[in-house]
C-alpha cells in the first residue's frame, strides 16, 4: 500500500518539513517516488518513523539515528554493530528512567508533606 505525504503526516503526526529533513538527512530510508517525482511512503516507512520517533523520544541524537540507518543499510554483515548501538542506549534510557524514578519519589514525598499539612490545617489537630 502506497501512503501520500498528507498520509504520512496523519499517520506519524510528523509535518512534511520534518518528512523530508528525514528523508534528505538520511534517516528515513527507502522512501520511493511516482514518476512524477512525488513521494511514496509505504507501511515499512511509517514503522522506520515509528521506530525514529522512538529512538528521539528516548534521547538518541540524530547523528546516531543515522549512523544507525547507514549501518542497516549494509545488510547482515553489521548486525552485531547495530545490537550493540541499541544495547548501549537502551542501558542509556534505563539509567535515565531510574533517576526520573528517584525525582517521582520525591516529588510524591512532597505532595505526600503537603497532604499532611492540608489534613492538620482543616484539623486543627496536627501541630508542625
Amino acid at each position: 500500500m502506497s501512503y501520500t505525504m498528507r498520509d504520512m503526516q496523519e499517520k506519524t503526526g510528523l509535518s512534511a518539513p520534518t518528512l523530508r529533513y528525514y528523508e534528505k538527512e538520511g534517516i528515513l530510508p527507502f522512501v520511493e517516488r511516482n514518476e512524477r517525482d512525488q513521494r511514496l511512503y509505504n507501511d515499512q516507512n511509517i514503522e522506520w518513523v515509528k521506530f525514529i520517533l522512538a529512538l528521539r523520544a528516548t534521547g538518541m541524537p540524530l547523528a546516531e539515528i543515522k549512523q544507525y540507518v547507514e549501518s542497516y543499510k549494509k545488510g547482515e554483515s553489521t548486525i552485531s554493530e547495530r545490537r550493540n548501538m541499541m544495547l548501549q542506549h537502551k542501558k542509556k534510557v534505563e539509567a535515565d528512567m531510574s533517576q526520573t524514578y528517584l525525582h517521582l519519589e520525591q516529588i510524591n514525598y512532597k505532595l505526600a508533606l503537603y497532604d499532611t499539612l492540608e489534613a492538620g490545617l482543616n484539623n486543627k489537630q496536627i501541630k508542625i
